[in-house]
């Protein structure tokens, strides 16, 4: 998807600059000008048109939207300052969403409004052209198509600010019982470094309809619900350095159990990805909620002595005052040995007693792991039972052999038990934890040492406090799938969505899916029809960056807990390189050498093998825990892995790396490289392809732009380009140098 706003903004705002800069920043000045007066200046294109604006900063940006049953309407505020010592001037331009229609803008200048005006989408393309020509920066190529808004920006004093505020409309297209609103907010291809003061984004929608899902790929939004039919979602952030573009989806309710598809697919000889939302009841009624037992098993060991053991005892505490009064628990503490609350399960009313009873307790002897989880399940009945185990550290009493430990449990344990891990602190085995909870249906999660016990295990335990559907599996008839994750069988919550992505092969126009698991003990079926996935290139493209996220997590995860596996190494690299998905374990793309060639990734291999037998040999510690962690994350990752930053001094932090720009892009659904100076497309090979070379600003260039026009968004990247489109390897060379 284009981006058509806030980029193009700082393009023209920064880069039509021509005056108030100062000689440090690489510009001729003019040998005479006069003081308070306009002169015009000349900054070589160093590493882009323009040279460093830190003297143009924007002191907040606010973007509110209200959308009433398709329409949106958006209200836009920016207010510039000139931060230098010199005047400043330029030309406002503003492209527009495909469809929209402009209510109003209006600048700003010592409280006096300036008039704008319209340029269609052929006068826009001009001038984008001639900007690109003049300028030599390709950064607004992506907009080629599209209207603009343009307005002259008057002088700006040091000092002084000009606020802009802009409001433009337009409808919002249902697909596949979704509506998608996008704000562009990605400069990080502009040569603007400065940060935002204040960035905030406020959604309100309103609908006629119940609205069921609500889901940001890109942002972590809160969202406040207003009834069923509207609701409010916001973000904001100080010194906020915008790095991708804001995208909201939300759904219209169609059953008990709502669900939506996306799909994207870069090519119709390649698989496509497919993501299902799927949104249970916000809230279910205390008298439907089934009825369930939880076990909690504490480790009450003489290392959980002082904050952590207050901590344990705050979340048992959560835990039992907010039981549904048909629940049934118990309290399992354990160190050298076992003792328990009650010898059978007690109903929710006696809970108090419960945490009178443990918060008697101090922390004392040794860890014995099997035999507190052993007890718990001696109680599961025939009610689906919740076991929250807690622990800080290895096993030293009883049964100590992790591989013993887990052969027993699951000798044991019946099919309605779910097991939960909390590993606290750095010196748990999370080989043997992941292990249980990945056994047991369950999750693990992991306290490191300045996170609090009590608020890991409240989070947790209101997501799963109220099921809807449990042993849940999908089923689509008509389309091929595969790699779908999270794995199925899997439990579904009230209030809390479900996201499922995986691949597909043949698409079709009108898809079935089948949402079939257990209610109250009972089988249900849920049947969702008219589901599009798309035979033809297009869609959302993050859908494949969250799917690859998911699958090296996956796939990490099995290195860890089953030893390292070349097919297993080779298969991260690959997805690594192919979505631009960087972890502490590839950081190989980060380098030099040329890691899409078969030397380099053999290299890249050989360097990540060494990270994997570390990975597969660290069952505790440090290293053990944030690997478990982070594996954890992506394997559950709600959106694609955000991008890594190197935060260096000044303005510039958390966007540039070493001084310079990020050296992965990912536009368009393909991820570049910057190797040698040029942008390169991971899809290109450079040991079997051959480039088609085209001057940078050459006739040719602007030709092939207008034959292929979605080769802007990618030639955008810079002077250096190669862009592999329709098995056509495209190279942007430089333009010779003028003698």
């Amino acid at each position: 998807m284009k981006r058509p706003l806030f980029a193009l903004i700082i393009a023209i705002l920064m880069g039509l600059i021509a005056v108030g800069a100062s000689a440090q920043q690489g510009c001729v000045m003019p040998t005479v000008c006069p003081p308070d007066t306009i002169c015009e200046i000349w900054c070589p294109p160093t590493g882009g048109v323009f040279t460093n604006p830190d003297w143009l900063k924007i002191d907040h940006h606010r973007v509110t939207v209200n959308i009433a049953n398709q329409i949106a309407q958006t209200s836009v505020s920016l207010e510039f300052v000139n931060d230098g010592e010199g005047l400043a001037e330029g030309t406002f331009i503003f492209p527009l969403p495909a469809g929209a229609s402009v209510d109003s803008l209006t600048m700003f200048i010592n409280d006096q409004p300036v008039e704008a005006r319209i340029l269609e989408a052929d006068e826009a393309r001009e001038v984008y052209d001639a900007i690109v020509r003049s300028y030599r920066d390709p950064a607004l190529l992506e907009y080629i198509g599209m209207s603009a808004v343009q307005a002259n920006v008057f002088p700006i004093p040091p000092g002084e600010t000009r606020r802009i505020e802009l409001t433009y409309s337009q409808v919002l297209e249902l697909d596949n019982g979704l509506l998608h609103y996008s704000y562009p907010l990605d400069v990080s291809r502009l040569t603007s470094r400065r940060p935002i003061e204040t960035m905030s984004i406020s959604v309100r929608v309103e609908s006629n309809e119940p609205i069921s899902t609500v889901y940001s790929p890109s942002h972590d939004i809160a969202v406040a619900r207003d009834g069923d039919n509207a609701f409010r979602a916001g973000f904001e952030q100080s010194m906020f350095v915008p790095d991708q573009d804001f995208s909201l989806y939300y759904g219209v309710e169609s059953d008990e159990i709502s669900l939506n598809v996306l799909t994207y697919r870069e090519s119709s000889n390649e698989d496509g990805f497919f993501m299902l939302l799927v949104q249970p009841p916000l809230e279910m009624d205390t008298e439907n909620i089934p009825a369930r037992d939880i076990i909690l098993v504490l480790d009450q060991s003489g290392s959980m002595q002082g904050d952590k053991w207050a901590q344990a005892q705050s979340a048992a505490a959560y835990v039992l005052e907010n039981l549904s009064p048909e629940d049934r628990f118990n309290a399992i503490l354990f160190s050298t040995g076992v003792r328990t609350f009650s010898d059978q399960l007690e109903d929710a009313s006696v809970a108090g007693e419960a945490v009178d009873w443990i918060n008697g307790q101090f922390a004392e002897g040794g860890t014995n792991i099997n035999d507190s989880l052993m007890t718990a399940l001696d109680m599961v009945g025939e009610r689906q039972t919740t076991i929250l185990f807690m622990t800080d550290g290895l096993a030293t009493e009883g049964e100590m052999d992790p591989d013993d430990i887990l052969a027993n449990l699951q000798a044991a344990a019946p099919g309605n038990a779910r097991i939960f891990t909390f590993g606290v602190g750095d010196d748990v085995d999370t080989f043997l934890l992941d292990r249980i909870s990945n056994s047991f249906h369950g999750a693990s999660s992991y306290v490191r040492p300045n996170e609090r016990i009590d608020e890991e295990v409240a989070s947790l335990y209101n997501k799963i406090s109220a099921p809807v559907l449990q042993n849940a599996m999908v089923e689509i008839d008509g389309v091929r799938v595969d790699s779908l994750y999270p794995e199925m069988p899997i439990d579904i919550f009230a209030g809390t969505q479900l996201t499922l992505v995986g691949r597909y092969r043949d698409g079709v126009e009108d898809a079935t899916i089948t949402l079939t698991g257990d209610v109250n003990g009972e089988q249900r079926s849920f049947v969702y029809d008219g589901f599009s996935f798309r035979e033809r290139g297009g869609g959302e493209s993050f859908i494949s960056q969250l799917w690859a996220t998911r699958r090296i997590g996956d796939m990490l995860n099995q290195i860890r807990l089953n030893g390292e596996n070349p097919e297993l190494v080779n298969s991260i690299v690959n997805l690594s390189v192919r979505y631009g998905i960087i972890t502490p374990y590839t950081s190989f793309l980060l380098d030099e050498n040329d890691i899409l060639s078969q030397t380099g990734r053999a290299a890249a291999e050989s360097e990540f093998f060494v990270a994997a037998q570390e990975m597969a040999e660290s069952a505790s510690g440090g290293f053990a825990v944030g690997a478990a962690d982070m594996a954890a994350n992506m394997a559950a990752a709600a959106a694609p892995m955000a991008m890594p930053t190197l935060t260096t001094d000044g303005d510039d932090a958390g966007m540039l790396f070493n001084g310079q720009q990020s050296p992965i892009q990912t536009v368009g659904g393909k991820t570049f490289i910057l190797q040698n100076g040029i942008w390169t497309d991971t899809t290109f090979e450079p040991d079997t392809m051959e480039t088609q070379a085209v001057e940078f600003l050459s006739d040719a260039y602007f030709d092939l732009l207008i034959a292929h026009p979605e080769l802007g968004e990618y030639f955008a990247l810079g002077e250096q380009v190669i862009v592999v489109l329709d098995d056509v390897a495209y190279e942007v060379t430089p333009a010779p140098t003028a003698e």
